[in-house]
């Protein structure tokens, strides 16, 4: 894809972790995500202004990494909340939005692998993304990691695993600990790149690539496309 002024800004750390389901939302509507790869990022300032949403996805690497692209990353965070430009984090990126929010990032009690169920909090029956879903969701988890809850954030979703898993701050801010956003094809390569297979011995059962449930992540990106405009569409060249 050419990255030109993308109107929706993904961060992608890694290669087989690619906004997958999220990327579907956004061509349901006609458009594309510029992508962002950790050797671009520090181009991704010079085409912040263009942006009206940002997109950070998940990998290996921990929020508390010294790296110059991620302390990048949570810049242009903080300057999107600023500006109330839409921010949907996931997994890592949930990590990193909520560091950016003055929250701490550190090792989850287990780790947290496999297919696995989120209840969603009494804070969800009202949330733009989540109103109207099921209690009770299945969803993939592949993380180390937790977060705090970021001071002023409502607590969206819970795991008997991890409590934090997903949250939204102000109006326009989402960071999802779980992997709604993985395809079968996402999962496949992810049970087979040796980066992520280190971690199958801490998961909970077989992971089946085919394990989720398509309406859920249909429903909550379709919705979090829905709050960027229709300036939001389209690549411009």
């Amino acid at each position: 894809m050419k990255l030109a002024q993308p109107k929706i800004l993904a961060f992608q750390h890694v290669p087989w972790e690619t906004p997958g389901r999220i990327g579907e939302a956004v061509g349901r509507k006609g458009g594309e995500i510029g992508i962002l790869h950790p050797a671009d990022t520090r181009r991704a300032a010079s085409v912040y202004e263009a942006c009206a949403a940002l997109v950070v996805m998940g990998g290996p690497m921990s929020a508390n990494d010294d790296l110059d692209y991620l302390r990048e990353e949570m810049r242009l965070m903080e300057r999107a909340l600023a500006d109330a430009k839409p921010i949907l984090g996931v997994c890592l990126g949930a990590q990193l939005l909520a560091k950016t929010l003055g929250a701490r990032v550190y090792p989850n009690r287990v780790k947290e692998i496999g297919w696995g169920t989120v209840t969603l909090t009494e804070a969800a029956a009202a949330d733009p993304l989540f109103h109207g879903l099921p209690e009770a969701i299945d969803a993939l988890h592949w993380h180390g990691e937790t977060f705090d809850l970021p001071r002023g954030a409502e607590l969206l979703a819970s795991s008997d695993a991890c409590v934090n898993q997903a949250f939204r701050v102000g109006k326009n801010a989402w960071g999802l600990q779980f992997h709604i956003e993985a395809t079968p094809d996402m999962i496949r390569n992810w049970l087979a790149e040796p980066l992520m297979c280190g971690d199958l011995a801490y998961a909970n059962g077989p992971i089946e690539p085919a394990g989720g449930r398509d309406e859920i992540a249909r429903t909550v990106f379709d919705r979090w496309v829905s709050r960027i405009g229709s300036v939001a569409y389209a690549v411009v060249s």
